[in-house]
């Protein structure tokens, strides 16, 4: 069991069991300021105040302690045991990570780390328009593009001829970082001499201007997999920028763009059409031709059918991305009503209407005539 007198780290931070990322870091960051031990030097009730902060800040700011906490209270991170799996957790650590993350070295107690002379390449995206079929079939395309590469004159050293050529910053002291002393606040600033790198190169590369980089114009093979969607990505590994001073490269995301089809609609894996027919091939049934993915076919249209009635072609759709399976084609049968007639079809279409009188033949009308019946009596 914990301590008696070991405090809720909600009632710490004065936020309640709700409370946002956000939030926790407004309440946190005024608190350490209150009793921050620069601002309160040899009393050992803001020390340990000060304290008893940053032990609760890091369990409620990281999402997997906090809930272990929530779950269990104290008891998740006593002893090897604990139900969390934290068991022996030292918040006596870590301290200054956490104060510097939010503070940015206000306090000075940060441990004055360079900033890394290696950095990875930045990602890159090149948005790539496909027609439909490219993209329900798969396809190959170049795409050209301009990105950041390696300096070949000095292999990415920044110095003349690739050889080291850096030495270190005389401002900062290889830190990047020059301290100022402000009452009993201590504030960082980059150092302006080195930019932050903490090392100065004396004799630059004349190629890429010291900047170990160079931008470069590229041509790219990119494979189109069957069934890419529209705003589907690929993602190329080491085909981004190259990293800073050796570091990796970055990635190239390709995302797709999908032109619309005249006939073909995607819902999901299916591919959707719309098929005219005149009412009596709907009537007597008839066999047409389609469009499918993979060229023409028949298809039989049963007698009676009606306007909005879907048939359907199977395993005529799209192949699923992740390689579950294909989908089908669904064809929306549409009955056309003719805009003019000539005499002769006026005529016959009378005769029809006169011997068409039979209920079972017009189960709509008849259910709508029936209803209005009720409704109006």
């Amino acid at each position: 069991m914990p301590p008696a007198h070991k405090r809720d780290y909600y009632e710490i931070l004065g936020v309640n069991r709700g409370a946002g990322e956000d939030e926790l870091k407004k309440a946190y960051r005024r608190l350490a300021i209150q009793f921050h031990p620069d601002r309160n030097p040899g009393n050992k009730e803001a020390e340990e105040r000060f304290k008893e902060l940053n032990e609760a800040y890091q369990v409620l700011s990281d999402p997997e302690r906090r809930a272990e906490y929530d779950r269990f209270g104290h008891a998740a991170f006593q002893g090897p045991q604990g139900p969390g799996g934290f068991g022996g957790f030292d918040f006596s650590q870590g301290f200054e990570e956490v104060f510097s993350d939010i503070f940015g070295d206000f306090f000075g107690t940060g441990r004055g780390r360079s900033r890394s002379r290696t950095r990875r390449g930045d990602d890159l995206r090149y948005d790539l328009e496909v027609e439909f079929e490219e993209a329900a079939r798969g396809i190959e395309k170049v795409v050209k593009f301009q990105r950041l590469t390696q300096c070949e004159a000095c292999n990415g050293t920044r110095a003349r001829g690739g050889s080291s050529g850096a030495s270190q910053c005389p401002n900062c002291r290889g830190s990047g970082q020059v301290r100022t002393q402000q009452g009993f606040f201590s504030i960082s600033t980059t150092c302006g001499q080195c930019r932050g790198e903490g090392m100065i190169i004396s004799d630059p590369c004349p190629k890429c201007q010291g900047q170990g980089r160079i931008r470069k114009h590229e041509s790219l093979a990119v494979k189109i997999p069957p069934g890419v969607d529209n705003g589907s990505r690929l993602k190329l590994r080491g085909e981004g920028e190259a990293g800073y001073g050796g570091g990796p490269q970055g990635d190239l995301y390709v995302v797709i763009h999908v032109k619309e089809h005249p006939m073909f609609v995607r819902q999901d894996n299916d591919v959707i059409i719309e098929a005219p027919i005149s009412f009596p091939q709907a009537a007597v049934g008839t066999e047409i031709e389609v469009p499918t993915l993979e060229g023409k076919v028949k298809l039989k249209i049963p007698p009676a059918t009606q306007s909005g009635k879907i048939l359907r072609l199977k395993g005529k759709g799209i192949v699923d991305l992740h390689g579950y399976g294909r989908g089908d084609q669904l064809i929306k049968i549409i009955v056309e009503t003719p805009r003019s007639l000539t005499p002769r079809q006026r005529e016959l279409l009378e005769e029809f209407a006169k011997l068409d009188g039979k209920a079972v033949n017009h189960p709509l009308s008849k259910g709508f005539v029936d209803k209005l019946k009720e409704m109006f009596g």
